[in-house]
């Protein structure tokens, strides 16, 4: 899953980043508005990290230029302005989380789960799917007690086709949420079709896999009642 760290403190940046990256994410940052803004117009996010203290930009200005622009990156504000007037101003404006600095990473890893669960309606972080056992905080696949050993991108792509089960998901997308630079990517190659391949293959070594289908040129779907 894509993130987007907009923080102007380059140490606490590169801290989240490292960390987030450790967690599974795919993270790029932008140490100001002008940089952010870029960035937002040009590349799709599932998480923005921002900082309301920018050098050159108002942050709740950008969350609403974020907003205005189409984004449907959840939002958490990370800030030492902490009055209750700013939270107030994030949240009406479309942030889905806020929290203070100075911050526990293993804290802003949690919230962020928590918002995965709330907006893809999951209840828990262990998905029961097809008879495995998806841990989407320990980022493993188990069918009984056996643990599946899949690669990061082959997991990525399972997350991602889970939290929008049910809904198609062309390989664009998949290709700009998984990989870590979709427009080096070339779309007509056969990336996703490669690892979607590989991870059938894996799976069904235990149990069919029906509740992976291919929506001819298109993309797939998870389907999850």
């Amino acid at each position: 899953m894509n993130v987007l760290i907009i923080e102007d403190e380059k140490s606490l940046s590169k801290e989240v980043q490292d960390f987030l990256k450790k967690e599974g994410y795919t993270c790029e940052i932008a140490f100001n508005g002008k940089e952010a803004s870029e960035k937002l117009f040009v590349n799709p996010y599932d998480f923005i990290l921002l900082d309301l203290g920018l050098p050159d930009y108002d942050g709740l200005q950008l969350l609403k230029e974020c907003k205005e622009a189409g984004q449907e990156a959840a939002v958490i504000i990370l800030t030492a302005r902490g009055s209750t007037d700013d939270k107030v101003k994030g949240l009406d404006l479309g942030a889905d989380d806020y929290l203070a600095k100075p911050f526990s990473l293993l804290e802003l890893s949690s919230r962020m789960q928590a918002i995965i669960r709330r907006k893809h309606g999951l209840k828990r972080n262990i998905v029961e799917l097809g008879g495995f056992q998806v841990d989407l905080t320990n980022r493993s696949v188990n069918f009984n007690t056996t643990l599946i050993n899949l690669t990061k991108k082959e997991f990525d792509i399972l997350q991602y086709l889970l939290i929008n089960k049910n809904r198609v998901i062309t390989r664009m997308q998949l290709t700009e949420h998984i990989w870590d630079n979709a427009l080096e990517v070339d779309y007509d190659s056969n990336y996703v079709d490669v690892h979607i391949k590989n991870l059938r293959k894996k799976l069904t070594q235990y149990a069919p896999v029906e509740f992976i289908e291919t929506v001819r040129g298109i993309g797939y779907r998870l389907n999850l009642n």
